[in-house]
């Protein structure tokens, strides 16, 4: 963000605040189209050149390519403007281009990119891991590693874990995401697009039933489930960890019972198992606390991060309890790129912004506006299609069915509010086991005009979509 926008933040009558806003939008509109001059390409030719380059299995949901973006809007190279309600799949709790986000990697890449912290260590990457430990839930002392990716992350956890207890087992549950590396498509809970045709997967990997009031699966019958693998393939005295999103991501935006996450913490400590929270998607500010678990009030052994923590950078780690985490012996951790500087001193400044903004709160507030909005949206443009309004914070979604008798799934209704929103300018995108979904992954940096008017493109992408059907 240019200083001239952000100076715009600041308190000022209505008569200023109208003056600095028009100043602001001025900039942006000159930026914009400077961005936009020089591209030189379209999406069209963008698309012909990707699909010639870039391998088939790697998608995209939108057939539009970035030029320019700031905080939650996004500029393709033939101008069109978009408001982002994916925020690069969570990764933008402090929207594109936070000002001090940029400004601090600059300042790192003045000094150096890459030393390796495995070769020359260097300061950023233990600042980091202190501001970790102290975020992360729990009174005892904790210890960090950073690596790249969210999948790497999880892999380093399961890890950890057996290296901790002397065990190979860990149990996953339907329909959660944890990466796309083999070991993690292992504890994915979800067949399309994700594992087919890629297995086998690792063995020692486990499968527990999660809460579903579309199948009828309740927390006593979940945890049923969990004791009855124990009593069928998966030893408790085998098992190393239990890892669970506490928000599934992937997997429709469905937070987990309180009380089964109680449950499980009480299992973990009945039978030695570690308790790995997959905080990848849902942390970071994005339900309203720093890590999605806090509103459960259970303390895990392991906690995964990654995406929003840098502020766009590509960061990832593991956070946990010292006595786990030193499981491992020296050199048994890390990775060439592991814990990059730049994205070390960008994750330091998207995490002062969160604490500066307050976007904790903010992520509470709006997540009450999507709530209320998508409620009054579905009663008035879509009668009996919302099925349900679900999410923690600012971690919400709408789920579509084609009529509240059945609830059955409408994967493809789902398909047409997102087209139709992309035509209007919204950035929409599904989840959930029917692809029957819409999460909203906005920036919390969103001003509440940017927030309404997303909301009232996807309420016009809504009735679009239903009168298809007339």
């Amino acid at each position: 963000m240019s200083d001239t926008v952000k100076k715009t933040r600041g308190k000022a009558t209505p008569k200023k605040a109208a003056k600095a806003a028009a100043s602001s939008q001025a900039v942006v509109k000159n930026i914009v189209s400077a961005a936009v001059a020089g591209a030189d390409v379209t999406n069209a030719q963008l698309i012909e050149r990707r699909n010639a380059a870039v391998a088939r299995g790697v998608a995209s949901a939108a057939p539009v390519y970035a030029q320019y973006a700031e905080n939650a809007e996004l500029w393709d190279v033939e101008g069109n403007r978009y408001i982002d309600f994916v925020g690069g799949i969570g990764v933008l709790n402090t929207g594109h281009r936070h000002p001090k986000v940029v400004a601090a990697a600059k300042v790192q890449e003045d000094h150096y990119t890459h030393t390796s912290f495995q070769v020359v260590p260097y300061g950023p990457y233990i600042e980091l891991a202190e501001k970790l430990n102290a975020l992360a839930p729990g009174d005892a002392p904790k210890k960090s590693l950073l690596v790249t990716t969210g999948a790497e992350a999880v892999e380093n956890a399961v890890k950890i874990a057996r290296a901790a207890t002397g065990r190979p087992g860990v149990i996953a549950f339907t329909g959660g995401y944890h990466g796309r590396t083999l070991l993690t498509l292992g504890m994915t809970g979800k067949v399309s697009p994700y594992k087919k045709g890629v297995g086998p997967f690792p063995a020692d990997v486990f499968r527990a039933p999660f809460p579903s009031v579309r199948d009828g699966i309740t927390v006593e019958d979940a945890i049923t489930g969990l004791k009855n693998l124990f009593l069928t393939d998966a030893e408790p005295s085998r098992v190393a960890a239990i890892i669970i999103e506490p928000v599934l991501g992937e997997g429709g935006y469905t937070p987990v019972p309180v009380e089964m996450m109680q449950q499980l913490r009480e299992i973990c400590d009945q039978h030695g198992i570690l308790l790995i929270a997959d905080e990848v998607q849902a942390g970071f500010g994005r339900t309203g606390t720093w890590f999605a678990i806090e509103h459960s009030g259970v303390v895990p052994d392991l906690i995964t991060v990654a995406k929003s923590m840098a502020g766009g950078y590509p960061l990832a780690g593991v956070i946990g309890r010292a006595d786990v985490m030193d499981a491992m012996e020296p050199g048994g951790l890390g990775g060439t790129y592991g814990g990059n500087p730049v994205a070390c001193a960008a994750a330091l400044a998207a995490i002062e912004a969160i604490e500066d903004e307050g976007l904790l709160a903010r992520s509470t507030a709006m997540g009450e506006t999507l709530k209320a909005r998508f409620s009054e949206i579905g009663a008035r443009s879509a009668p009996y299609r919302f099925w349900d309004i679900r999410g923690l914070g600012a971690m919400v979604a709408v789920e579509f069915v084609t009529d509240f008798d059945t609830a059955k799934p409408d994967a493809d209704f789902t398909k047409r509010v997102i087209a139709h929103a992309l035509k209007r300018g919204l950035l929409l995108l599904s989840c959930g086991m029917h692809g029957n979904a819409v999460r909203v992954m906005v920036p919390l940096t969103a001003s509440d005009a940017i927030i309404e008017e997303g909301l009232s493109i996807f309420e016009a992408a809504v009735q679009a979509a239903v009168a298809e059907e007339a």
